[in-house]
C-alpha cells in the first residue's frame, strides 16, 4: 500500500513526464499557420495600421490570436469567400450567398475582434 506522499510523488513525476508532451501537443495546435501566412497577414495589417515598429507588435499579435481560436484550414476557407465575394457578378455572388462561405467569414471576423480586443 501506497502511502500519500508516495501517491502524490508518483503522480507529480507522472505529470512531469506528461508535460512536455502536452506543450507539444498544444504547440502544434497553435503553430499550424504557415510562416507565409502569418507573414501576409501581417503584412496587409501594418498596411492597415501605419507600418509602425507598435503596428508590427500588434499585427504580429493578432495573427496569433487568430490562430489560437480558429484552424489554418477554416481560415484559408474564410479569406478565399471574402476574396472571392469580391468579384462581380454571378461568380461573386456564390461566394456571397452561400451558408458555407457566411458562415466561414463570419469565424473570421469573430476571431478578428477578438484579436482586435485583446492586441490594439
Amino acid at each position: 500500500m501506497w502511502s500519500r506522499a508516495q501517491s502524490l510523488r508518483a503522480g507529480f513525476i507522472a505529470l512531469m513526464a506528461l508535460n512536455p508532451m502536452a506543450l507539444a501537443f498544444a504547440a502544434d495546435a497553435t503553430n499550424d499557420y504557415p510562416t507565409s501566412a502569418r507573414a501576409d497577414y501581417v503584412f496587409a495589417c501594418m498596411k492597415s495600421n501605419g507600418d509602425t515598429r507598435p503596428a508590427l507588435e500588434q499585427c504580429s499579435c493578432s495573427i496569433d490570436v487568430i490562430a489560437s481560436i480558429m484552424p489554418y484550414e477554416r481560415y484559408v476557407t474564410a479569406e478565399s469567400a471574402l476574396s472571392l465575394a469580391q468579384v462581380p457578378g454571378v461568380f461573386g455572388t456564390m461566394f456571397r450567398t452561400s451558408e458555407q462561405a457566411k458562415s466561414a467569414a463570419n469565424d473570421l471576423r469573430r476571431a478578428q475582434a477578438e484579436a482586435e480586443v485583446r492586441c490594439f
